[in-house]
This record gives C-alpha cells, sequence and structure tokens, in this order.
C-alpha cells in the first residue's frame, strides 16, 4: 500500500499506470495491433513518409528546392542515427530500470527489455526522423511529427517507459536534428547538387517531370506591354 501511494505522489508514475491501464481494459486482439505499431509500425510509417517526401521534392518547386529537400531527408535518418549515439552515454549516467522492475500491475506487451529506460531509443529516433523531414517539407513534416507523439504514446501505453523517458526522447531528437541542421545542411547539399548534375544520379534528385516543368519555366518569355499601342504611332506623326 505503501508503494502504491508512493506511485500516487508521483505525476510520472501516475500518468504511467493511466496511459498502460488503458491497456488493460482493451481486448486483446488491440493489445498485439499497438505492441505491433509501437515496436515496428510506426517506424514503418515514417519511412513511408520520408519516400513520399522524396518522391514529392523531385517532381515539384525549382532544381534547387529539389536539391535542398533532398539534402533535407538525407539529414533526417543521419540525425536518428546521431541521435541514438548522444542517448549511450546518457542511458548509461541515467541508469534508470524499466517501469515493469520497480512498479506492480503494469501491463506489459513486450517482454525481454533488459536494457534502460531513459532515454526511450523509439521516441528519440521517431522524433529526429520528423524534425529533419520537416526541414525538408512542411507538410510531410507535420505528419511525421504526429507519427513521432504516437510512438511515444505507444511506449507509455505497452508498459516499457515513463511518459519522462518518452518526453526526454521527443526532446532529444528535437535537439539533434535542429540544432545539427545547418551544418549537416552545409555538407549535404554540395553533395546532393553532385549528384543531381551527374547523368546517373540526376533523378535520385529530380524527375524528368520535374525537369521539364524547370526547362518549360525558364524558357517561356512573358512579352512586354506596349504603350499606346497605334494611337501612339499617330501621335509621334
Amino acid at each position: 500500500m505503501a508503494g502504491l501511494a508512493s506511485d500516487a505522489s508521483n505525476p510520472d508514475v501516475s500518468l504511467l499506470y493511466d496511459i498502460n491501464g488503458l491497456a488493460k481494459s482493451a481486448p486483446p486482439w488491440f493489445d498485439r495491433v499497438m505492441e505491433f505499431v509501437g515496436e515496428f509500425g510506426i517506424m514503418l510509417g515514417l519511412v513511408l513518409v520520408v519516400l513520399g517526401c522524396w518522391w514529392s521534392v523531385r517532381r515539384r518547386g525549382t532544381p534547387g528546392d529539389s536539391v535542398s529537400g533532398v539534402a533535407g531527408l538525407l539529414w533526417a535518418p543521419l540525425a536518428a542515427g546521431i541521435a541514438l549515439l548522444v542517448n549511450i552515454p546518457i542511458r548509461g549516467f541515467v541508469e534508470r530500470p524499466r517501469p515493469f522492475k520497480d512498479h506492480q500491475g503494469l501491463e506489459v506487451l513486450v517482454a525481454g527489455k533488459t536494457d534502460y529506460s531513459f532515454v526511450s531509443d523509439h521516441a528519440t529516433m521517431a522524433m529526429a526522423i520528423a524534425v529533419g523531414v520537416f526541414v525538408a517539407h512542411r507538410r510531410f513534416g507535420l505528419l511525421a511529427i504526429g507519427l513521432a507523439l504516437a510512438e511515444a504514446f505507444c511506449r507509455v501505453y505497452m508498459g516499457v517507459h515513463y511518459p519522462t523517458d518518452v518526453i526526454g526522447g521527443l526532446a532529444l531528437g528535437t535537439a539533434v536534428a535542429l540544432l545539427l541542421a545547418p551544418l549537416a545542411l552545409a555538407l549535404l547539399t554540395p553533395v546532393v547538387s553532385a549528384v543531381a548534375r551527374s547523368r546517373r544520379g540526376a533523378r535520385l534528385v529530380r524527375s524528368r517531370r520535374g525537369a521539364r516543368r524547370a526547362a518549360v519555366a525558364e524558357t517561356t518569355v512573358i512579352p512586354e506591354p506596349r504603350l499606346g499601342g497605334a494611337g501612339e504611332s499617330d501621335l509621334a506623326a
């Protein structure tokens, strides 16, 4: 009872029980769906968002827009990898056990988690990718951020993370993706530009349709208005 009282006085633990309690009242098939979504589904969804964004930036805007968009998309997975590396010493320093090791009565949907809980790798990686996509394309980026927030909720629902674990992951992913973005884009943009100028790699940056649109826009000449028309020559005469 004393343990339950201390849990109730801790907002982090209290919110953990509230969110994870939804798993207890949900039907078993729904919990299986949430287990898949939280472990693999949302990350797969983020990959599809990145591919959809890549397809879009290749076909729209100017060639410069395509280069900057593809460079931003390349930064998204790189940011996720760097954020995971940054999280390694954080986890080792904090050494926070998984919530089900210290608190009873949780509905744990994924067994076998033996590593430390803070910061959540899934939340970190999802938000780093989402912010990287947002740098490249605002509309796709907002969709990706929504998926990252859903990932954070799923990790608490599954009973494998505290709310502060996923909040820390979202913050870490955002910080790495935003703070290092200027340097990363400065390095990636020349590389993508070189690929865009090559014969074999050009389509990775700019589609044929986008290139045709850009060519038509450059060759289209808007005629200048003629002042006065025929009346002007009459006045001159």
